[in-house]
């Protein structure tokens, strides 16, 4: 019990600081690709050069820890990631381990529920698909 609490409070935390932790340094955009068990792709740009790392880490195989992308929404299409009508902001792009199921949600369904996100579906706009796993990084657009 005090593990599964303690996961739930740690993950609340991380929720509660995306996009009001005071910025890292900013890096050069990298590009990755996540995928999700639905098997479609989005990318994500990384603009910090600790969370580049860890993906890179993660990409590599060095790490298994943290794997899942969360990130807030922004309701617009990023031209890096044209399929989609949404994109995280990169400064609020971390990784998880475990989190709180408000913010699941699979790729397609977010981008098919996308006016409802922000409300009861994804408070916040807040979005951490339990299932993504980096797949790639990408070149510079």
């Amino acid at each position: 019990m005090r593990t599964t609490l303690t996961r739930v409070v740690t993950a609340l935390a991380a929720i509660a600081t995306l996009g009001f932790a005071a910025p890292a340094r900013a890096a050069d955009p990298v590009y990755f690709e996540f995928t999700d068990h639905t098997m479609e792709r989005f990318v994500v740009q990384l603009t910090d050069d600790t969370q580049i790392q860890h993906a890179r880490d993660l990409v590599s195989g060095a790490t298994t820890d943290r794997p899942h992308v969360i990130g807030r929404i922004t309701k617009e299409t990023a031209s890096y990631n044209p399929r989609w009508s949404h994109h995280l902001r990169p400064e609020t792009v971390q990784f998880f381990d475990e989190s709180i199921e408000v913010c699941d949600a699979t790729i397609p369904y977010v981008e098919d529920h996308l006016d409802e996100a922000g409300g009861a579906f994804l408070p916040g706009l807040v979005w951490c698909p339990w299932t993504s796993k980096l797949v790639r990084e990408l070149p510079a657009p």
